[in-house]
């Protein structure tokens, strides 16, 4: 009797998972409104979808997916926050790379492979945002880190796309519909990880506040 071995066709490399990639997020949501509870918890589900994983706690929640998903989730959140008509304010944290979340075994080609964000659905909610940008870049054995330049690359993105609307104290003031103001948020956090292995942003965009209204828009 003779035995036939089958040896199955060599499979190329999965590629590595957002969580290999340290993508993910955290997301606080205020509504300035005695029924918080159920604006936080409907603007949730609201958002919720297959591709990313939603873990929340009593401080913020965190989420994890690709990028696009990532800011996808983000977008319909707030929208729905704001959507109740409430002052609503949202803090926005952004993180990809290493080291920190995860170790550094993934190769540079990889972890700075360039991630297009496409367009982002306007959501009709106009909002202002206090941005801040954080490139980790410790350089290398033949350059010196220049965290510096990836911010302003950074900036300059978010001027082409016509949402900066001022310099204030430590942060970069966006004004626009809050699609657009997300999208700029998240298309320079992706543009730096281009450069820099480990990106974090944080962005404080605030829908709905009374004081904009008496104010005027920008």
């Amino acid at each position: 009797m003779s035995i036939t071995e089958h040896h199955p066709a060599p499979t190329a490399h999965a590629a590595p998972t957002p969580a290999e990639l340290g993508i993910g997020a955290r997301l606080s949501l205020h509504p300035m409104t005695d029924g918080f509870v159920p604006v936080i918890l409907g603007a949730l589900r609201a958002a919720a979808r297959p591709e990313v994983e939603v873990v929340t706690d009593d401080v913020s929640t965190f989420v994890r997916g690709a990028e696009h998903h990532v800011v996808a989730y983000l977008l319909d959140a707030i929208s729905a926050a704001a959507a109740s008509g409430a002052h609503v304010v949202a803090h926005v944290h952004l993180s990809r790379g290493c080291p920190g979340e995860v170790a550094c075994t993934v190769d540079d080609a990889i972890l700075r492979r360039p991630v297009t964000l496409g367009p982002l659905p306007r959501s009709h909610h106009a909002a202002s945002a206090h941005w801040a940008l954080y490139p980790l870049d410790d350089g290398d054995a033949d350059r010196r880190g220049d965290h510096m330049a990836g911010i302003f690359a950074a900036i300059e993105h978010a001027r082409s796309l016509g949402v900066v609307t001022g310099s204030e104290h430590f942060v970069t003031r966006l004004d626009g519909d809050l699609a657009d103001v997300l999208g700029a948020v998240a298309q320079g956090w992706l543009l730096v990880g281009q450069r820099v292995r480990h990106v974090v942003s944080h962005a404080t965009i605030s829908l709905g506040s009374p004081s904009a209204s008496a104010a005027g828009a920008r």
